[in-house]
């Protein structure tokens, strides 16, 4: 599918970091200096950390340390991260998307915990979806696909009508696994072939058409 396209859905599953809000610079200061305590190359760490739990970053980071000292690190990250809201911002287009995407199912899916989500969100000025899948709520990070279904079953839509959202390779691995159209936002996207890829949210016209289905003017 070219960068200009029309598809029809009935739900979207929107992640939220790379995708509606631009907190890279965070991502980067935290994840940098995680590289540095413990002797890794920052520029190696930052191609693996984009889309999923910290936890599972470290777990390929780190392949001989204990799970359990993962998931010890990435609470104390978890909570860096969230006390950290300097250069955090919306998305372009983000603010208007979510306002044309008001009274349709929609749902944020993202490797964020409650916190680290409620947070950034707030910062960027943007209002959390009703459907919310976080890091609690699975027992799986992205690529695997178990955050996506279950946004689509508390939506109550069959995972082909949903399109999923992402700037990660991680993230639109997992939306394809669970079945669906991935329309990729931003240069991230683009390496990992989505259906779609634009440059940001203003790329993206939402229109509802009337029989409970949507199409969505990408490009």
């Amino acid at each position: 599918m070219t960068a200009t396209a029309v598809l029809t859905a009935r739900a979207f599953l929107l992640d939220m970091d790379g995708t509606l809000v631009n907190s890279d610079a965070v991502v980067d200061r935290v994840w940098r200096r995680w590289a540095d305590r413990h002797g890794l190359d920052g520029d190696e760490v930052m191609k693996v950390v984009h889309g999923r739990q910290g936890h599972a970053s470290m777990a390929l980071l780190l392949p001989n340390r204990p799970q359990e000292q993962n998931l010890a690190e990435n609470a104390r990250m978890l909570a860096e991260e969230t006390s950290d809201m300097e250069g955090v911002v919306p998305v372009p287009g983000a603010p208007e998307f979510l306002a044309a995407l008001r009274g349709l199912p929609h749902a944020l899916v993202t490797s964020a915990d409650v916190a680290l989500s409620t947070a950034r969100m707030a910062a960027a000025g943007l209002p959390l979806p009703g459907v919310r899948v976080t890091a609690e709520s699975v027992g799986a990070s992205k690529p695997d696909p178990e955050g996506f279904l279950k946004g689509a079953a508390e939506l109550g839509i069959a995972p082909a009508d949903c399109v999923v959202f992402e700037d990660s390779g991680a993230g639109i691995a997992a939306g394809r696994a669970a079945g669906m159209r991935v329309i990729g936002i931003g240069p991230r996207a683009a390496l990992h072939r989505p259906d779609a890829v634009v440059r940001d949210l203003t790329q993206v016209r939402v229109e509802p058409a009337g029989d409970g289905t949507v199409r969505l003017h990408v490009g």
